[in-house]
């Protein structure tokens, strides 16, 4: 899948969480927001990309996931929060090179070439990792090792990059060829960017080996790079992205310059990104992976990050400026986008509290992100009961909707849309608010639910009321518009 991530510590947010987020950016994929409880969590899984049966633990926790609503294409379970507080987005698809991928091939399901052989099943992937990792562990940095274990022992089909976060840290794994793996915690303080490409430029392997405070890898990394002759560096400094990604021309349209929109937002000051003299451009090959943001960082943020199309640079494909640039790199904020959700484990309430995950449908330029709690046994059938047809009974669709009539409406509909954003997340939050309060007063978890169908309510209402001002604009500029005296 070609997405893009945000990973936020929890001493660069505003309120001391942890934030993961990530567009997951299939192809129009049909998702919803559910809960998977015990009882429907499988002991052996069967994948349907690789036709690789695992066994899994007897002992899941319940979980939130965004899967594919459609049948038969596999889980797809993209994001959610486990009843431990620990969340996790899979995957953001990176980038490798020859060298890497011929050193340890992906590990794809070989179909059987005569009657006598059989199929040879493949490794594990996107459609699995949420599914077989997010119900089996209790922090972010158990979510890391049990990824790793499984990667080691299955092999993987592609290249792919994961989070996982509790309330005290922030990690994130690199799938390295087949079977090889690399995972760091981001520092506290620090904000972590990708844009479909291998993102870590920094890495302490005596740490990975030694007390795996920060760092943890395969255990045979050291040896993989030194018998592949891998290590590009020549300054002295391990930076795996010059060993294990790419730099190519694709890259400086597809991926660096997403990277150089959200570092341009994050740290506007303490760095220069724009004019001759700029300390990173858009087909920059050294963005860092990780930025110190200039002031702290908020959902909102996160969202505006996530929804981009490069507003205010020459580079907007809606821009009314005919610049030469518009629309010549590849957006963050995309029309396929399924789902895009930020995982967010607070610190300042209890632990029944913890979790809230902020859902967006659709593209992420013309959708709102709408807080739910995700210490709930189901979800509201507005996020829940989504359908394989169009229907403007779910927050999937509706937002869907909105998207593709706004898009071709943009100045006179950005408005409607910008006010619709603004007017979810405020609404979000007061309602958030306002149970957080109620708990503290009952200790009962049933107001959850609760808070969560008033969400619903308030997104319905605040949705419905948009999408009929964006289709009344763009019916008002149809082509076969006639105003000669006919109404």
């Amino acid at each position: 899948m070609s997405c893009t991530t945000v990973l936020v510590g929890k001493k660069a947010s505003n309120d001391g969480s942890t934030m993961i987020a990530r567009t997951d950016d299939g192809f129009f994929d049909v998702k919803n927001l559910t809960v998977i409880t015990p009882d429907k969590q499988p002991r052996k899984y069967k994948n349907v990309i690789s036709q690789l049966e695992i066994e899994l633990p007897d002992d899941p926790i319940r979980y939130t996931a965004s899967p594919r609503v459609e049948k038969g294409r596999g889980v797809w379970a993209a994001t959610g929060i486990n009843a431990a507080n620990v969340g996790m987005t899979a995957t953001e698809t990176i980038t490798s090179n020859p060298r890497v991928l011929a050193a340890d091939p992906l590990v794809r399901l070989r179909k059987a070439q005569s009657r006598k052989e059989k199929d040879v099943p493949g490794g594990i992937g996107e459609e699995d990792f949420v599914y077989i990792v997010l119900p089996y562990v209790k922090s972010a940095r158990e979510g890391a090792e049990r990824l790793g274990m499984l990667l080691e022992k299955y092999g993987t089909y592609e290249m792919n990059g994961i989070a996982f976060n509790d309330e005290n840290e922030v990690w994130w794994l690199e799938t390295i060829g087949g079977h090889h793996w690399m995972a760091k915690r981001v520092p506290d303080d620090v904000c972590a960017i990708i844009p479909n490409q291998f993102g870590m430029d920094e890495f302490d392997l005596d740490d990975a080996f030694g007390k795996k405070k920060d760092h943890m890898c395969s255990a045979d990394l050291r040896e993989f790079i030194k018998d592949n002759c891998l290590d590009l560096n020549t300054d002295g400094k391990f930076n795996p992205r010059n060993i294990f990604g790419s730099h190519s021309d694709n890259d400086h349209i597809y991926n660096t310059p997403r990277a150089w929109f959200m570092g341009r937002y994050l740290t506007p000051f303490s760095h220069k990104w724009d004019g001759d003299d700029a300390e990173f451009n858009p087909q920059s090959d050294n963005i860092p992976w990780g930025l110190v943001p200039d002031r702290k960082v908020t959902a909102e943020d996160v969202a505006y990050m996530l929804s981009s199309h490069y507003q205010g640079t020459p580079y907007d494909p809606y821009s009314a400026q005919n610049t030469g640039k518009r629309g010549i790199y590849r957006s963050i904020g995309i029309n396929r986008t399924g789902v895009t959700s930020i995982c967010q484990i607070r610190n300042n309430v209890p632990d029944e509290l913890k979790g809230v995950e902020w859902i967006c449908f659709g593209s992420t330029a013309f959708g709102a992100f709408l807080p739910v709690y995700t210490n709930v046994e189901k979800m509201p059938k507005y996020l829940n009961d989504v359908t394989a047809d169009v229907s403007t009974e779910n927050y999937y669709w509706a937002t869907r909707l909105i998207g593709a009539l706004a898009d071709d409406n943009y100045f006179t509909c950005i408005q409607m849309i910008e006010r619709y954003q603004s007017t979810i997340a405020t609404q979000g939050r007061q309602i958030i608010r306002e149970y957080d309060a109620k708990f503290a007063d009952s200790k009962d978890v049933k107001v959850l639910a609760e808070a969560n169908e008033k969400l619903c309510e308030m997104a319905k209402k605040e949705t419905t009321n948009t999408l009929n001002n964006v289709l009344r604009d763009a019916s008002m500029h149809m082509k076969n518009g006639y105003n000669r005296a006919d109404n």
